[in-house]
């Protein structure tokens, strides 16, 4: 819910012996645009933004979680040793991806 603060207060009718709205001069009054007790919404955009979000995860490969768990055992146990051409690999493929983007 958005707030405006530049709109200006609104006075509440008092309430009567019976629980009605009462004037002070007795007659019912209308504001220009709006009336009294009329509810008014303001929707964001953020649900728009949400949608963009999920297409772009939506877009990324899936984890295939076996592997992931394999190799967090591997480096767990302290067996993990990538051959110095792997790394190699990885480190010029890495700086080519940050560089296209």
């Amino acid at each position: 819910m958005r707030i405006d603060p530049n709109q200006g207060t609104q006075a509440l009718p008092e309430s009567g012996p019976a629980g009605t709205p009462s004037t002070p001069s007795g007659t019912a009054q209308a504001s220009g645009s709006a009336s009294l007790g009329e509810d008014q919404a303001q929707l964001s955009g953020a649900h728009v933004q949400v949608q963009a979000l999920v297409g772009q995860a939506l877009q990324f490969p899936e984890v295939r979680q076996e592997k992931v768990n394999g190799l967090r055992q591997v480096v767990l146990e302290g067996n993990y040793g990538p051959s110095p051409s792997q790394l190699a690999d990885s480190i010029f493929a890495h700086m080519l991806a940050t560089t296209a983007a």
